[in-house]
């Protein structure tokens, strides 16, 4: 009866030995764990903002869809102008009566539900002895020229409401304005003003409401009212990832405990 004596044999009838895990070095391990603790308090504080700024844009809804709803005031004059704001005054339903300079309308590159075309801002010269940009509202393409629209270009005195928006100032996503060229990719209400020659506006422009012009051009009644809120989602992202990592540094305290 032979025995096997290799190199490889068992001993004793015994298997292999796994020797335990080692344990991390004690410094490194703190080190681990303050760094996890304050990864984690970050990614709540996160998530805590987020909340705030949920809350924050939701109140803004509300409030917008009361201006929009109200009856019409009057658009506000030089004294109101330092205090307007995109807060407290953007999408305010307001009323304005003068007459339109139809000579200096601006076209702004738009895109719409309509298709692409332009925004048609006319200044607008109050009763009130102060001029407002008005965007009257979407022409397409081919009629761009004021020639093919000419019932549109209201002629003497009349009014209108509309909604108050904030100047855009700069140009769109990588597209400047370009005022000597006569290029506008949005409505820089102080821009618009210089390269016309207009002298002092209101820092504001109102939207014309959907009244249907002469003709049928331009098309007013466009605005898009939309604020995305996507916060609750960021929140929960945040607070999901604070609440791996903490667990993730439970799991590696107690496997360290054990190789201890």
């Amino acid at each position: 009866m032979t025995s096997s004596s290799g190199p490889g044999a068992p001993h004793g009838g015994a298997g292999p030995q796994i020797p335990p895990a080692a344990a991390v070095p004690r410094r490194r391990l703190t080190a681990l764990i303050v760094a996890g603790c304050c990864a984690v308090l970050v990614l709540t504080a996160l998530g805590t903002w987020q909340l705030q700024r949920r809350s924050w844009k939701l109140d803004l809804i509300h409030k917008v869809e009361q201006r929009v709803d109200a009856a019409p005031v009057a658009a506000p004059d030089p004294a109101a102008w330092p205090m307007i704001n995109a807060r407290d005054d953007a999408y305010r339903h307001v009323a304005l009566s003068g007459r339109f300079l139809n000579d200096r309308e601006t076209l702004v590159q738009a895109v719409t539900e309509r298709g692409s075309g332009f925004w048609v801002m006319t200044p607008f010269a109050t009763d009130w002895g102060f001029t407002v940009l008005v965007n009257r509202g979407f022409v397409p393409g081919d009629r761009r020229d004021p020639a093919t629209r000419r019932e549109g270009q209201i002629a003497g005195d009349t009014a209108f409401a509309g909604l108050m928006r904030m100047s855009e100032p700069g140009g769109a996503f990588l597209r400047a304005n370009d005022p000597a060229a006569g290029r506008w990719y949005s409505r820089d209400v102080a821009a618009i003003a210089a390269a016309k020659g207009l002298g002092p506006v209101a820092p504001y422009f109102v939207d014309a409401d959907a009244t249907e012009n002469p003709g049928g051009l331009p098309v007013g009644g466009l605005t898009v009212i939309a604020f995305p809120n996507n916060h609750l989602i960021y929140a929960l992202t945040w607070f999901g990832m604070a609440i791996l990592l903490a667990g993730a540094l439970v799991h590696v305290v107690r496997s360290e405990r054990r190789a201890r």
